[in-house]
């Protein structure tokens, strides 16, 4: 296996950053985020954690925790199929999405594995685990991917998975082995509500809830969409779209996430592809509301994430970018510190949104000099706009080694808005982008 990072960059205890997207710290690929909220209070995202660009996930999982959306708490391991922690001994396969639900004072992780030992299930009487004695989940002949598990109001545990039909059953009260009699299949089918993969399940004001990956766009499985019903096996009727990460990044393949309220406010989980690569991924978050008929709006991706608008004069982090186009993409420099890279000519990369308050004056910028000279434009609101500020950046040897900071002076920027940066050279790779500052 290919590993990007040596095994000590992801020995974090913590990550604490401001309420924005990424919610994943630097170095760390958090996919398939399934978010909930426990009786202690604090939010938990479960995912898959990707680790090279040969092949989606690892042999283990990582999990994310806060009780404010500021500061991120990174628990490492809490499962592991390989290893001197080894919870999977039937097999030393991958693991794929998982899901976690809570019952009788046991936390139950659902996991799932590619071939026919496809999901089980490991306890633990903590939410961040260890999670320990992984036991296979008998599916009866339909072995498939991404489950999910949702207990309704009067204590039956429903269990989900599938993949481009969406298969459901009762799990028994052990909340370990589904009942056989009531498995059905085609809860959603790709036909009807373009269901792919990676199925979610809630409840809100009497109406039941599956979020689900979305292929009705661009025949790529990149949003997450939504059916409702009144009943938690159905008929369900599709609802639209929540969320489309199409064009986060140039490699962009799927998407998988929830919904879930925490403090007052529902917020949906999802993931964006990274290092130009559709199987690096990192979870990212944005705020949804209901309509009085139920249905959900569809928002955008946005790199303020929970939070308000960031910051234009404390600094952005170019990894922030939550909008590419070309060929540039988001990859790790060193760890805990990722940049903008493989840039070319006429490449694009969006920040949503910054407050620039009563307006900057000049902007510097963190470059890294490349082969190519090139120039980079800051424009405001839409990517084809009038340039409020260039700056040049000169090709190596021309340039200096290493990173340098540039400045120019720039108009028109004021309030919250949209960013974007408009890339131009002389071919080839240019420069890289490591951050920037308004002044």
């Amino acid at each position: 296996m290919k590993r990007l990072l040596p095994r000590a960059a992801l020995c974090l205890l913590a990550a604490s950053c401001l309420a924005q997207n990424p919610i994943s710290p630097p170095g760390v690929y958090i996919a398939d985020p399934a978010a909930r909220v426990w009786p202690d209070g604090r939010l938990y995202v479960y995912g898959s954690l990707d680790e090279s660009l040969d092949h989606y996930c690892s042999h283990r999982h990582h999990l994310l925790s806060t009780s404010d959306l500021v500061t991120w708490t990174l628990h490492e391991d809490i499962f592991s199929s390989r290893g001197g922690d080894d919870q999977v001994e039937y097999n030393d396969e991958l693991l794929f999405a998982p899901d976690c639900q809570y019952a009788d004072g046991t936390y139950f992780l659902y996991y799932c594995q590619p071939g026919l030992q496809a999901e089980g299930v490991a306890g633990s009487p903590n939410p961040d685990g260890p999670f320990r004695d992984g036991k296979r989940i008998e599916l009866y002949g339909r072995n498939q991917i991404d489950p999910a598990v949702f207990i309704d109001d009067d204590g039956q545990a429903y269990y989900l998975w599938g993949q481009f039909t969406c298969k459901m059953a009762r799990l028994k009260p052990n909340m370990t082995e589904i009942d056989r009699g009531s498995i059905r299949d085609s809860i959603l089918t790709e036909e009807e509500h373009h269901f792919h993969e990676g199925v979610s399940m809630i409840k809100r004001n009497g109406l039941y809830y599956l979020v689900y990956a979305h292929m009705g766009r661009a025949d790529m499985p990149t949003c997450i969409g939504y059916a409702m019903s009144r009943n938690p096996m159905g008929p369900y009727t599709y609802g639209g779209v929540i969320i489309d990460n199409d064009h986060c990044d140039p490699g962009n393949w799927n998407n998988h996430g929830s919904i879930v309220r925490f403090d007052g406010q529902w917020y949906v989980f999802y993931h964006r592809a990274t290092h130009g690569s559709n199987v690096m991924r990192k979870a990212c978050m944005e705020p949804i509301a209901f309509n009085p008929d139920g249905t959900i709006d569809e928002v955008e991706m946005t790199s303020r994430g929970a939070g308000g608008p960031l910051d234009a004069f404390s600094g952005i982090d170019a990894a922030r970018a939550c909008l590419l186009s070309g060929h540039v993409r988001i990859t790790l420099d060193t760890p805990g510190n990722e940049i903008l890279s493989g840039i070319e000519h006429r490449d694009r990369a969006a920040f949503k949104y910054l407050d620039f308050g009563e307006g900057a004056d000049s902007v510097y910028v963190r470059v890294r000099p490349g082969g190519g000279a090139g120039r980079m434009q800051f424009v405001a609101d839409r990517a084809w706009g009038v340039a409020a500020g260039e700056i040049t950046v000169p090709a190596l040897p021309e340039a200096p080694a290493g990173w340098v900071t540039l400045g120019t002076a720039v108009s028109g920027l004021e309030g919250v808005r949209a960013l974007w940066l408009r890339f131009y050279g002389d071919g080839g790779e240019l420069f890289e982008v490591d951050s920037f500052t308004f002044k």
